[in-house]
């Protein structure tokens, strides 16, 4: 694996020295994208992976295809069919009802064979709990690259993909190939890329292919399924509108300005890395590279440096306004719309003039 180059003497270098790539990397064809489905449900993510997927599968002009891994069932039915909804062109499927939770073992098992069989040029995942946990096990099993939590992918004009994340804790965005093994893999974090557009298709062509196991072979056996209470508690990934505080606000009191001002404009509320350090608020709040990433249509920044940890998990949002008493800070290079004054003081004046502005009295008084 290589770092992207960053002058034009370095790609000429890098284009110099790079190897003609092996024959038997001529048998490895097309764009594949995981279908993450876990009790029944496709995680977005999937769908936002089969955009990006699209885009690169257009440019090496190969096809696009989903892998849908789960039991036997309507479920698992209805996800390879949606998968043409999102531009897939055929779907590779292992239904088996050893597959109904999911085990490490019995996933790399069918992910693995799918790929040794069919060779695909680039696989990509989410970088969900699942994902990460699938993706190191194949990688790993197949003897291939693998890039995580990508913010960016492409492909040069030789078919290498250009996978690019965020590194040295952040302070850095490097573009890694993996120039030598195929395939080339990568995960994306959830709301990195925007959701394509669903079209309504006919169901294509599915090829199913047998997971080959039985339950004794399989190590890891599955007592019971205990729900996670505390995923419910934020949905910030999937929020329209976040509000969200940092350091500025001075003391975790101060905080709760944030959450109300979210409250009142029926929004979800988040933070930035040090408030969680600190323990002013719970780790399921946290925006940016090592916390939720996030594409709302609005969001507000109050009291937030905007490092760049920070910005890769916002840049997707359709409107930043950044609220700092710093006119250097960072936030203000990348926000729509910056005001130079304290979070404290314009806070509880926004939530008043929002609450005027939204009761059910005012919208009588505007509509009469």
């Amino acid at each position: 694996m290589s770092t992207a180059p960053k002058t034009a003497a370095q790609a000429a270098g890098r284009a110099a020295t790079k190897k003609e790539l092996p024959e038997h990397f001529k048998a490895y064809k097309h764009v594949w994208v995981f279908i993450e489905q876990e009790r029944g449900q496709v995680h977005p993510v999937s769908w936002e992976l089969m955009g990006a997927g699209r885009k690169l599968a257009d440019k090496l002009k190969v096809d696009l295809a989903a892998v849908v891994i789960g039991p036997e069932g309507e479920a698992t039915q209805s996800a390879a069919a949606e998968s043409f909804c999102y531009g897939a062109d055929l779907v590779y499927m292992v239904a088996d009802d050893l597959l109904t939770d999911y085990r490490n073992e019995s996933y790399t098992k069918a992910l693995t064979d799918v790929v040794n069989t069919y060779k695909p040029e680039i696989l990509l995942l989410g970088a969900t709990t699942l994902g990460r946990d699938l993706a190191g096990s194949v990688a790993t099993t197949l003897l291939t690259g693998l890039t995580a939590d990508c913010t960016e992918l492409d492909v040069d004009a030789d078919g290498s993909l250009a996978a690019t994340r965020p590194t040295f804790g952040g302070s850095l965005l490097c573009t890694i190939y993996t120039l030598n093994y195929r395939p080339q893999m990568a995960t994306v974090r959830p709301r990195v890329m925007p959701m394509p557009e669903r079209l309504a298709r006919p169901v294509g062509r599915i090829v199913s292919h047998p997971l080959g196991l039985v339950e004794d072979d399989i190590v890891t056996k599955v007592l019971s399924f205990l729900p996670d209470r505390d995923s419910a508690k934020s949905n910030l990934a999937y929020a329209d509108v976040v509000v969200a505080g940092g350091l500025g606000l001075g003391s975790p009191e101060n905080f709760q300005l944030v959450r109300q001002l979210a409250t009142v404009l029926g929004a979800e509320y988040g933070c930035s890395r040090p408030l969680v350090q600190k323990g002013w608020v719970t780790s399921d709040r946290q925006i940016g590279q090592t916390g939720k990433t996030i594409r709302p249509k609005l969001y507000i920044a109050a009291g937030i440096s905007g490092a760049i940890q920070h910005r890769v998990g916002v840049e997707g949002a359709d409107l930043i306004v950044a609220i700092n008493t710093d006119r250097n800070a960072p936030i203000f290079d990348f926000a729509h719309m910056g005001i130079v004054t304290d979070a404290i003081r314009l806070l509880p004046a926004l939530t008043a003039a929002f609450r005027a502005r939204l009761s059910p009295h005012s919208r009588d008084r505007i509509a009469s």
